[in-house]
């Protein structure tokens, strides 16, 4: 298809776009939008060109949703060789702050992607969006409407009900430029006109029933001030824009599907340069809201911290949380392309972060819980420093030293004084191997008035660092332990679901989503013990606390005061034991 430079700026083409062919056209490898993609490479019906773009609204933070658009957008344009443009569609200024635009720009830098010299706004194309109107007025095929919101949801008329024609629907083109010049002069009060497309108010779909255009919006606009006072909408800005930048696959979520016929008739109606609108899936996942509404909600009413709360869906909450990058790719290539909406069970993601930080954290010991232990025949001023891996699953990670002497930290539940079955930790008369050090043995179990087990009176067997003993006895358990007096303090918190149920927006009669509110999403824990070559770490680092889980330094640190968030826990099979009741 040859393609020509009309005055937008773009390629024209003589066609439109069409329909994606039926799944199963390409090979099993491809999802659809790819094979989309090929067919058009193979048939040149872009002369060999992927332009894709990610239209983010700079009225909130990116979520993981967003995620998977930026890795889609980016990752074909990667693949088949193209480009991929940021464009901020900031056509509502009452609702956009400066503050998101960084954001978005960061998070989508963090991912891995970038769009070279391609940055671009919505605001960039006023003055050309605003010649577009005129020239669909000029055809007869825009007209400025008098009728209020509530009164042009009366006359839109239903699913079932033809609408009304407005009575401003037959102005004259001479009337409808005049009132639409005087529109952007600011001769009118907000709210009082729009400039609406005339389309067919007996369309079956309700997007075609002579949807508005232009609105009267005074508002600062973060990038042109107050040198407007009427905006596009979004129906409107998003095909010329896509049209201005030549961009050949317009990839959107599904809810726009019914908005394609709109945007392929504005692109017809003005004959410019048309891209191809293609829909796909968007991403839902268990115990997670998606909408910024409700996101927003949980920020403003004090739910959440912020939008970086570690539990928010934010890529800025998950950063904290410390998710990485490459897992959060990880995650949007394995759950694919669909056209058909589903949800995602949150463990998807959680997996596949935890399968990037076995590869790549190093190993640390952390106490969340700590239960004093006194080894009863190991010297008071002896100091051993003993050799411990960095990761198993990386040997060019090396290895690093861990301080082991009398007094030492274990977790509470590495004990107990009445054992069940399979319990293979420590016990009155039980043995154990510390990690990186000595079988330790439980002699006694010291307790406060109440009660309460506060010390352990152990032995160890200096024959068995790293070795078995010469008599050959086994032990089935490892726990891990910090010195008491090299270890260093830290708090560490420990996050759950925000929601109780895996639908948010499954409650009862009379209830909303924030009636699901998990109390226990959030769980601090004070007095937790680290090994002290965390003294090293910076905020942002992730380790793995071994039998614990993934933890990430926060940026509430500070020195002396240590504080981690679990990005996830490991896979725990005591906690399946314990419930069967062996």
């Amino acid at each position: 298809m040859t393609a020509s430079h009309d005055d937008t700026g773009g390629a024209r083409t003589d066609g439109a776009a069409g329909d994606a062919p039926g799944d199963g056209n390409g090979p099993a490898r491809l999802h659809f939008i790819e094979q989309i993609i090929e067919e058009d490479l193979r048939t040149n019906r872009w002369e060999g060109r992927v332009h894709t773009r990610f239209p983010p609204e700079p009225n909130g933070y990116l979520h993981i949703g967003h995620a998977k658009s930026i890795c889609l957008n980016f990752g074909l344009a990667r693949k088949y060789g193209g480009r991929c443009n940021v464009r901020f569609d900031d056509t509502n200024p009452s609702k956009e702050e400066v503050e998101y635009v960084e954001s978005i720009m960061d998070d989508v830098r963090w991912l891995g992607f970038d769009w070279d010299s391609r940055l671009y706004y919505a605001s960039d194309y006023f003055e050309r969006l605003y010649a577009f109107a005129e020239r669909l007025i000029g055809k007869g095929k825009a007209y400025v409407c008098d009728l209020s919101a509530e009164r042009m949801r009366e006359y839109r008329g239903t699913l079932v009900e033809p609408g009304r024609d407005s009575p401003n629907r037959d102005r004259s083109v001479d009337e409808n430029l005049d009132l639409f010049r005087r529109m952007r002069a600011g001769e009118f009060a907000d709210g009082t006109r729009t400039l609406r497309a005339k389309i067919d108010m007996a369309a079956a779909n309700l997007n075609l029933r002579d949807p508005v255009l232009y609105r009267i919006l005074r508002a600062r606009h973060h990038r042109t001030g107050d040198a407007w006072c009427i905006y596009p909408t979004y129906d409107w800005a998003h095909g010329q824009s896509d049209s201005i930048e030549g961009i050949t696959h317009s990839i959107c979520t599904l809810e726009f599907e019914n908005h394609r016929p709109l945007y392929d008739w504005c692109l017809n109606e003005l004959a410019i340069y048309h891209p191809r609108q293609i829909e796909f899936a968007r991403l839902n996942l268990t115990y997670t809201v998606m909408s910024k509404r409700k996101l927003l909600e949980l920020v403003r009413d004090g739910h959440v911290t912020g939008w970086d709360d570690p539990r928010m869906p934010t890529i800025r909450g998950l950063r904290r949380r410390g998710f990485t990058p490459e897992s959060i790719r990880r995650f949007c290539e394995r759950i694919g392309v669909a056209k058909f909406n589903s949800t995602i069970d949150v463990a998807v993601l959680e997996n596949a972060v935890r399968e990037h930080l076995n590869e790549t954290a190093p190993r640390v010991m952390g106490v969340l819980d700590p239960l004093r232990v006194v080894i009863e025949n190991y010297p008071e001023d002896r100091v051993e420093w003993l050799d411990a891996i960095n990761n198993p699953e990386d040997p060019s990670a090396g290895g690093r030293k861990v301080p082991f002497a009398r007094v030492l930290h274990i977790e509470r539940d590495d004990f107990r004084e009445d054992p069940p079955r399979k319990f293979f930790r420590l016990a009155p008369g039980a043995e154990v191997r510390l990690r990186y050090a000595y079988f330790l043995k439980c002699v006694s179990a010291v307790k406060d008035g109440e009660g309460r087990v506060v010390e352990l009176r152990c032995v160890y067997d200096p024959r068995t660092l790293g070795n078995a003993p010469p008599d050959g006895r086994k032990v089935k358990g490892t726990i891990h332990w910090v010195s008491a007096e090299h270890g260093l303090d830290a708090e560490v918190r420990l996050y759950e679901h925000l929601f109780r149920n895996a639908d948010p927006d499954d409650t009862g009669p009379g209830e909303s989503y924030l009636d699901g509110l998990n109390p226990d999403s959030l769980r601090v824990l004070r007095g937790c013990r680290v090994e002290p070559s965390l003294a090293e770490a910076r905020v942002g680092d992730r380790f793995q606390f071994e039998r614990q889980g993934y933890f990430c330094l926060d940026d509430d640190s500070k020195p002396g005061s240590l504080v981690f968030n679990r990005t996830v826990p490991l896979r725990d099979t005591w906690a399946k034991i314990e419930k069967k009741g062996d």
